[in-house]
């Protein structure tokens, strides 16, 4: 099994939102805002190869997005996600799964393109799109905080394609295939989907928005995003003490500087991350 990061660009999301209730005169010394109170964030996807599949985790936010969306979120280089894959060796009819953590539109948009004719179709038509019921379900059927970011044209048309297929929800992990478990996540979004990766000599685990950066490693930086902030926080915790006691590798997928760390504790007990090269 081999892992790809794939970088798929950027974009801008309201630096108040992405950190809390925190006070910006405290996070702007993390991650500095632009004029709009922005901050740019990174959109890192990962792909894995076995000898008869190659897994496409997350999407980017895709290049088919109007005007003003590109004004709210100002997206960069979303051209990444297809140029980045060719630079592997990979093409678009190549990838044989796409799994998405979940649908907010800058995890799922890449997985539908606009074509010539200027209609929408599945980016990898010869792909499988795995979700699962649970979140299916509050993506096609939103509460008001989330419905701004499922934006359906990133996945109906995948599933009118006959190329949706939902992964079996459980309260525990799901064996996707050996090697590859699920584990189902509701902080966040509802049944949010973290891939956890065993390879011969290393487990990894693909954060998605559980710990978008490495500054979200404190529990006190809780996105507004959440639908259930206090969930978050439980998920999160368990997360980064297993990560330490088994020596983890978390993949971060929205830092612009930190693709992967581990996790070790100081004297004092605060949570330090050790950045990690992922050997291609």
């Amino acid at each position: 099994m081999k892992l790809h990061l794939i970088d798929t660009g950027t974009f801008k999301l309201d630096g108040g939102a992405m950190f809390g209730v925190v006070p910006k005169i405290l996070w702007q010394k993390l991650i500095p805002p632009d004029a709009d109170n922005r901050i740019e964030l990174a959109m890192r996807c990962l792909l894995i190869e076995t000898k008869n599949k190659l897994i496409l985790i997350d999407t980017g936010i895709g290049n088919k997005n109007k005007n003003q969306f590109i004004k709210y979120f100002s997206p960069k280089n979303t051209h990444y996600l297809l140029d980045n894959l060719k630079l592997k060796g990979f093409s678009t009819t190549d990838i044989t799964d796409v799994i998405l953590t979940h649908l907010h539109f800058d995890h799922a948009g890449g997985a539908v393109s606009l074509n010539k004719e200027n209609a929408l179709i599945p980016t990898f038509p010869k792909a499988t799109y795995w979700s699962n019921s649970v979140h299916w379900e509050s993506a096609i059927h939103p509460n008001i905080k989330e419905a701004p970011s499922f934006i359906k044209d990133n996945f109906i048309p995948f599933q009118e394609t006959g190329q949706l297929k939902f992964i079996p929800f459980s309260d525990s992990e799901y064996q996707f295939i050996p090697g590859l478990k699920i584990r189902f996540l509701h902080g966040h979004t509802t049944g949010m989907m973290l891939p956890v990766i065993n390879t011969d000599n290393q487990t990894f685990i693909y954060c998605a928005d559980l710990i978008p950066t490495i500054h979200h490693l404190s529990l006190s930086y809780i996105i507004a995003y959440d639908i259930q902030p206090l969930q978050t926080i439980k998920e999160r915790n368990e997360i980064i003490e297993e990560a330490i006691i088994n020596n983890y590798v978390l993949i971060l997928e929205h830092d612009l500087d930190h693709a992967c760390i581990k996790l070790t504790k100081n004297e004092s007990g605060k949570v330090q991350a050790i950045p990690y090269n992922l050997k291609i």
